[in-house]
């Protein structure tokens, strides 16, 4: 029994783990043209907004019981919106944490 979306969402995680393996250093040789911090965060913030919307609308579509819709789509739906909107405030936390760390070092 395997569902379509899970198998895409462990391969997606399986990814950002051997990206997330690999020494800065190593991933900027290996690419040149790495995009800077700002064009990553707003990447992922585009990416958790889609992930929004996209549980919004099969939850719409569930709810209005449209049949090409099943319970186990939208409740995955729904944790991996909610799982990168954690992420998110996360990442958010620590820059302020960050900040607030830079703003109190002596000049």
């Amino acid at each position: 029994m395997t569902n379509p979306g899970i198998d895409q969402m462990v391969a997606q995680l399986r990814a950002v783990a051997v990206q997330a393996s690999q020494s800065p250093e190593a991933v900027a040789a290996r690419d040149p043209a790495t995009p800077d911090f700002g064009a990553l965060l707003r990447s992922a913030l585009a990416e958790t907004n889609a992930a929004q919307m996209d549980a919004r609308e099969l939850s719409r579509q569930f709810s209005v019981a449209d049949t090409n819709v099943n319970l186990e789509d939208v409740v995955l739906s729904l944790q991996k919106a909610s799982v990168s909107f954690q992420t998110m405030v996360q990442v958010r936390n620590k820059l302020v944490s960050a900040y607030q760390e830079i703003m109190n070092m002596p000049v």
